[in-house]
């Protein structure tokens, strides 16, 4: 099972960047590129513990619904969401804030299993997780733009 890890530091507040990765209409503004929305759930504001949302977005071309579920949270230092309907086998994504000097660090682990048994493993190796990785980069990058323009 691929592991994605990722971290950056926001020059902004450990709540201010807490709230931003947890909030619908900021998840659609940093993930642009595959034109994601939410369309059930909960599909405006803050998500919050044991909520689930549904997203469509275009991925590889193709339109697709994927269902995620925050299964904990500590505010503001980490919350988990789990796919429980989607184009996936599986993943887990943990969200966490660490207080930096500076600001906040930012710090995602994506862990997923890829559908489709043997072909699943195969396209994982060939684009998925290099494709999942600059998904989960972007993100953050676009999250930290935001979140530095607020201060």
């Amino acid at each position: 099972m691929p592991i994605i890890k990722h971290a950056i530091l926001i020059h902004a507040p450990i709540h201010v960047c807490f709230d931003l990765a947890r909030n619908v209409e900021v998840h659609t503004e940093t993930t642009k590129k595959t034109k994601e929305r939410a369309i059930a759930g909960i599909t405006a504001g803050l998500m919050e513990n044991g909520q689930t949302v549904t997203w469509e977005a275009t991925h590889f071309g193709v339109k697709q619904k994927l269902t995620a579920k925050i299964i904990e949270m500590e505010k503001p230092y980490t919350f988990t969401d789990v796919m429980v309907k989607g184009a996936f086998h599986s993943f887990t994504h943990t969200h966490e804030f660490i207080e930096s000097g500076t600001g906040t660090i930012m710090k995602d682990s994506f862990s997923y299993q890829a559908p489709f048994g043997i072909l699943g493993k195969l396209a994982d190796r060939l684009f998925l997780e290099k494709y999942m990785r600059r998904f989960i980069i972007d993100r953050a990058k676009e999250l930290k733009k935001i979140a530095e323009r607020k201060l």
